[in-house]
């Protein structure tokens, strides 16, 4: 009976075996966990960096709402306190830190506690520490005595400037005297692009006709100016007003 021929041992040894290979695997993290791949740690890191966005984002709102009226508030204060020491002192003109303040607005709608120091310009700086007077006309003058407040933000004094009616009455104090204006138009009577300039004249006179100070409203006028919407807009809200009484500082008389 014949065998079948099997290879020796070494014969065996030094066939060729076909080797299966692995492909090699990065090293396990110290957690167990495998590394994160290049394009995961790239979205974490742009995730990252959107939440920090959007953080900042709400941030900057929150102070445009929120800070800046807390610090006009404070500077409000501040101005008010500046004045009445100076008025103390016989200045009618009161340097302070935001400008040289001159008046206290007081508009009876808007609430008893409404006072609002009245500085000279229109600078972001003086819009944020009370209202701006725009021209060179003092209170209570022959001309017009134009006032510039912000609608939101930093302060927002003239908020709500729309709501103002015919016959609302704005008070202006000074050292000298008050002055008490009488409105001839209402906060929602007109609306002008920020271009226009005739409403800063001494005897403003709309050239479109329309809305304007009304022919027997005299030679002594005030105008309220304000964005005519609560975001960003290049239009102007504007009241026109005419004086009826002026009432001299007892202080002021007697000197």
């Amino acid at each position: 009976m014949t065998q079948t021929d099997r290879p020796d041992s070494s014969e065996a040894e030094t066939a060729p075996q076909r080797v299966r290979r692995r492909r090699s695997r990065p090293a396990d993290a110290p957690d167990g966990r495998a590394p994160a791949s290049p394009v995961r740690r790239i979205s974490f890191w742009t995730g990252c960096g959107l939440i920090l966005a959007g953080l900042a984002v709400l941030g900057w709102v929150a102070w445009q709402f929120w800070g800046t009226n807390w610090q006009s508030s404070q500077r409000q204060g501040d101005v008010r306190r500046a004045l009445q020491s100076g008025w103390g002192d016989g200045q009618d003109v009161v340097r302070t830190d935001f400008g040289n303040a001159t008046a206290i607005l007081h508009i009876p709608k808007f609430g008893k506690d409404f006072a609002v120091p009245v500085l000279e310009g229109s600078s972001q700086e003086v819009l944020a520490s009370g209202v701006g007077h725009m021209e060179d006309t003092e209170a209570g003058a022959v001309g017009n005595y134009v006032l510039a407040g912000h609608r939101v933000t930093h302060g927002e004094p003239f908020a709500e400037l729309p709501s103002l009616e015919p016959g609302d009455e704005v008070v202006v104090e000074t050292r000298a005297a008050t002055y008490t204006y009488v409105l001839d138009t209402g906060g929602e009577d007109l609306v002008i692009p920020f271009t226009e300039t005739w409403v800063l004249d001494p005897k403003p006179v709309n050239p479109k006709g329309g809305t304007q100070p009304p022919d027997d409203a005299g030679d002594h006028l005030i105008t309220l100016l304000t964005c005519s919407e609560i975001f960003h807009t290049d239009n102007r809200s504007v009241v026109f007003g005419h004086l009826v009484e002026t009432k001299p500082t007892p202080e002021s008389s007697a000197g």
